[in-house]
């Protein structure tokens, strides 16, 4: 029997059917013309003009603020058009669009019962190779070159300053309320890794509303610092997302149990145009 209503996020509106063969909910993002059959992020109260920084998020606010009273009392789960829960560890496997469905996450199994939210294998900073740190962070090798020689300085801080600007997480973390800040700046600081792609299932939608409850207003207090207009090239316009996907690690790992899932990538506009 099914037990959980997975929402596929989608910009593109050619995807509904394969969607649809999921078994998953189609989301449509961006300013494309969608179907009927999709939801949207653009109706009642919402932020779809965000999406453009917000990135997934702006579906994730009209959920808040528009549908949580409908979702049902399965569990809760997100994917996108090339990112797919999977069982199995699909890394070294060759996919293609016909055996993805057979693949894909279609019920949590009985081993996760006992949790409340499953996250994505987590994301280790040390796999990336030194020259790619020298490459994209020359300056700031400079100023603490023990980042070359001591893997324990290659932290969630460090490799967010390399991509998303240096000091960004900091500046971004003082706005945080008093509840998380101190705990927030700590987890960056003395973790080498997170979970990524912004991609979570939960158990429970007063969990689902708390980390709501907690992540927009800190997102929105941030557009002081980091105006729309002010972020150029990809690593910046998209900070919102960014800095949420390393506080939705610290936060569901704060506040509720969580078990791990492999996260397989497969983007399906290789097959659907």
């Amino acid at each position: 029997m099914k037990n959980v209503d997975m929402y596929c996020l989608s910009l593109e509106p050619s995807h509904l059917n394969f969607i649809k063969k999921l078994g998953y909910i189609p989301v449509g993002l961006g300013g494309k013309n969608f179907q009927q059959e999709w939801m949207r992020d653009n109706t009642g109260n919402n932020i779809s003009y965000k999406n453009s920084n917000y990135g997934e998020y702006t579906f994730h606010y009209w959920i808040w603020k528009n549908y949580i009273d409908k979702l049902s009392n399965n569990w809760i789960g997100f994917c996108q058009y090339r990112k797919f829960w999977t069982i199995e560890n699909l890394e070294n496997r060759r996919l293609n669009i016909e055996i993805l469905p057979s693949l894909v996450l279609k019920k949590i199994p009985d081993q996760y019962k006992d949790c409340e939210v499953i996250l994505g294998n987590p994301f280790f900073i040390n796999q990336r190779r030194t020259m790619k740190f020298l490459k994209k962070g020359f300056k700031l090798v400079l100023k603490n070159p023990k980042i070359l020689f001591s893997k324990k300085s290659r932290n969630i801080k460090f490799h967010f300053d390399l991509m998303h600007g240096e000091n960004n997480l900091y500046k971004a973390i003082d706005l945080l309320d008093d509840k998380n800040r101190n705990d927030f700046r700590n987890y960056v600081d003395s973790n080498e890794y997170f979970h990524p792609q912004n991609m979570f299932i939960c158990k429970s939608k007063k969990l689902l509303v708390e980390y709501y409850e907690t992540l927009f207003p800190w997102l929105e207090n941030c557009e002081k610092i980091f105006p729309f207009e002010k972020l150029q090239g990809y690593d910046l316009t998209r900070i919102y997302g960014f800095l949420a996907e390393r506080f939705l690690s610290y936060w569901f790992q704060k506040n509720a149990k969580c078990k791990l899932m492999n996260i397989t990538f497969y983007d399906i506009r290789n097959d659907i145009h």
